[in-house]
């Protein structure tokens, strides 16, 4: 087959969205197929058939920074449409009009269209304008052939906002890439570790677990154990000087922005590894990366993404902005090396059914059901 994900997005960013289309692309391209990627502005050259449509401005949205189309290039949508001839268009959603949408609406009737909905709203405002976006590309959604939800919460925000009715086939991590992770040589040295990875936006709640972390420091409580901070972002300045003023830099590590190769080492060097997010997650696709890498323990921030994972072990659900229940959870695990053990034996089991093989075999058939309906 031949197949291009849409998005309107960069796929420059490493965010959850970019990572489920080249995640599952790069098993699409091994299982034999050809695979495009019809995307906003883009200028990484190190993923074959990028095709960068249109010019993007940054925006911010659902507590998220993201990039939008200002102005696609329509007559090179509608050139590349017609000398590829896709069997399959694979659209992110939510997704614009002035891209995604201009691609959809000038695909060949030949060709099946797929959507996948990763989206859940943060606050009111957000799931109001999503339903206003829904109604506004109702002609346009009449086009799909099928839409899977990543998520049980993004699945559920499709139906009611988009009024779609879509399938549902969750978020996908390459289990033997992140298997290969092995703890770093300089973290293996008897420490309890403890790994945030992600951007140092508000939204994601790293101020709250350095605020765990003074108030174990404050009681003693830290003996043999290290904190290990992964990203980068705005608050990087504002987190830095809190460590520096409260005297928790003997405790607290700074790596700045971690690459797609190291991750897996990071995340197997975890002997818990915390996600703190205060909401706005579709699924978390980080908690399956930190899972299938080996993190002893995965805690989540209880939101409706992270929960639909965690939900078989509310135990590692947590309010991060509940600083002082925090701070005892996360004493409980640097002390119990039982209670790590059995989270990492459910985990091992549990993200199986997100491993890339099970979920790229699920899409398949979609695709494959979809094609058939064009065909006859």
């Amino acid at each position: 087959m031949k197949i291009g994900f849409v998005l309107d997005d960069s796929l420059d960013k490493t965010d959850g969205v970019q990572q489920y289309i080249i995640t599952l692309g790069s098993w699409l391209a091994k299982q034999g197929h050809n695979v495009h990627y019809l995307v906003g502005e883009t200028h990484r050259d190190d993923i074959p058939n990028i095709h960068s449509l249109s010019k993007n401005i940054a925006v911010r949205f659902n507590k998220n920074r993201m990039s939008m189309p200002l102005k696609a290039d329509k007559i090179k949508i509608v050139k590349l449409l017609n000398d590829e001839q896709f069997d399959i268009i694979h659209v992110q959603m939510p997704y614009s009009p002035l891209m995604a949408g201009f691609v959809v609406s000038n695909v060949s009737q030949k060709t099946a269209v797929i959507g996948s909905f990763h989206i859940v709203p943060f606050n009111l405002l957000h799931n109001v304008a999503g339903r206003a976006l829904g109604l506004y590309l109702k002609r346009n959604l009449r086009r799909f052939d099928a839409v899977i939800g990543a998520s049980w919460p993004a699945f559920d925000y499709a139906k009611s906002s988009f009024r779609v009715k879509p399938i549902m086939i969750p978020n996908t991590v390459d289990s033997a890439l992140y298997g290969k992770g092995k703890m770093i040589d300089k973290y293996n040295d008897g420490k309890i570790n403890i790994v945030y990875l992600g951007r140092l936006v508000e939204r994601k709640g790293c101020t709250y677990l350095l605020q765990a972390i003074k108030i174990l420091h404050d009681k003693h409580q830290l003996m043999n154990v290290r904190v290990i901070i992964c990203g980068k972002g705005p608050l990087d300045s504002e987190l830095k000087d809190y460590v520096r003023d409260n005297r928790l830099s003997a405790v607290i590590h700074f790596v700045g922005f971690v690459n797609e190769a190291d991750k897996p080492d990071y995340l197997a060097s975890a002997h818990i590894a915390v996600f703190p997010s205060l909401g706005g997650e579709c699924f978390g696709i980080v908690l399956i990366e930190a899972m299938a890498a080996g993190s002893e323990v995965v805690l989540g921030g209880n939101n409706i993404g992270y929960a639909s994972i965690l939900n078989g072990r509310p135990s590692q659900l947590f309010s991060p902005q509940k600083v002082d229940e925090f701070a005892n959870t996360l004493k409980h695990l640097i002390v119990n090396s039982r209670a790590r053990k059995s989270a990492k034996s459910w985990q091992k089991t549990a993200v199986k059914q997100y491993d890339i093989n099970i979920v790229g075999a699920q899409v398949m058939a979609i695709y494959k059901s979809s094609i058939a309906k064009r065909t006859h």
